[in-house]
């Protein structure tokens, strides 16, 4: 045996620094759906035939349970098979850090925002509600410039925590086996574990699970966040607790309190409006708020990457 994947900094490192220099390409999206979209199909699947109305919520929390086995039982084991086999060759584990990319979303996630600042530098509220629409959930077309800003702010902090921190802590605390099954988990959770009365007993699974698995990453990317952006541990020490989600509010305050905004507030979902809580103090965001938070971003991945740096010479010795 070679090779421990098991709380190895050195190749959690090597995955986010891969990831963010190629991403996943298009071309290939193409020829080779991301494997997320795979965990996707599956999950919906499983609903449409198990989540039926007809049936009491105590089976369909069941049947959730079952769902969430079954998608993320074979994720997990294929990932720990994959480094079981890597064990074996040092050439091996470069594909094992290859595979690991896939798990990561440093680069669209930067790409998918940058896109959302740009249309709004250049007064394009339309182009600039179409792109916030490709990660948030929200009724886009009502919202105006620091609605979009806003939008963009919290999807970019939350997703801070869900789609690079988090993976990168089940990356390195159970090689790709803990990868694999994070990510499909926060796949059942983004597709089912909503509270709205068709999904609340069939995603409860799903939905809690996802909160402990993002316990910890949760308060490390709000932490990391507040760090790169000089500041915001007020604001995240007073603010996260108050958001429904027992992890969410942690990245989200920390980036209000770093950028010396306002993030929150109502928001509309398929025409209903929505209460939430306020996170942080002084104004609405705009377009060079955003432009902002991108650079605190980028801050806190390469933090991110320095801790795993000196975490892999502290392991190392």
């Amino acid at each position: 045996m070679i090779f421990c994947p098991l709380l190895d900094p050195w190749r959690t490192l090597a995955v986010l620094a891969l990831e963010a220099g190629v991403g996943y390409p298009d071309r290939l999206h193409r020829l080779l759906p991301h494997p997320v979209v795979w965990a996707g199909r599956g999950i919906a699947s499983l609903e449409r035939q198990w989540n039926l109305p007809q049936w009491p919520a105590a089976l369909r929390r069941l049947l959730g349970v079952a769902t969430l086995i079954l998608i993320a039982g074979p994720a997990a084991a294929i990932g720990l098979l994959i480094d079981h086999w890597a064990e074996h060759s040092i050439w091996l584990v470069l594909v094992t850090i290859l595979i690991g990319t896939t798990g990561l979303a440093q680069r669209s996630l930067y790409a998918h925002v940058a896109a959302i600042r740009d249309a709004l530098r250049a007064d394009d509220l339309p182009r600039a509600r179409i792109a916030v629409g490709h990660i948030v959930g929200r009724d886009v077309q009502v919202l105006d410039v620091h609605g979009v800003a806003a939008a963009a702010l919290e999807s970019l902090a939350e997703s801070f925590c869900d789609g690079i921190v988090a993976p990168a802590f089940w990356l390195l605390l159970g090689g790709l086996g803990g990868l694999f099954a994070y990510k499909a988990v926060n796949t059942a959770d983004s597709l089912i574990g909503h509270r709205e009365p068709r999904w609340r007993a069939f995603g409860w699974a799903a939905a809690r699970t996802d909160d402990v698995m993002n316990l910890i990453p949760a308060r490390l990317a709000g932490g990391l966040l507040a760090v790169a952006g000089r500041g915001g541990w007020r604001i995240m020490l007073r603010d996260a607790k108050k958001h429904d989600s027992p992890n969410a509010g942690w990245p989200e305050a920390a980036m209000a309190g770093g950028l010396g905004i306002r993030l929150g507030g109502a928001v509309a979902y398929d025409g209903v409006m929505h209460p939430r809580p306020w996170f942080g103090d002084g104004k609405q965001p705009d377009a060079a708020d955003l432009d902002r938070g991108l650079r605190i971003y980028v801050g806190a991945c390469l933090l991110l990457w320095a801790v795993l740096a000196a975490g892999g010479f502290a392991w190392r010795n």
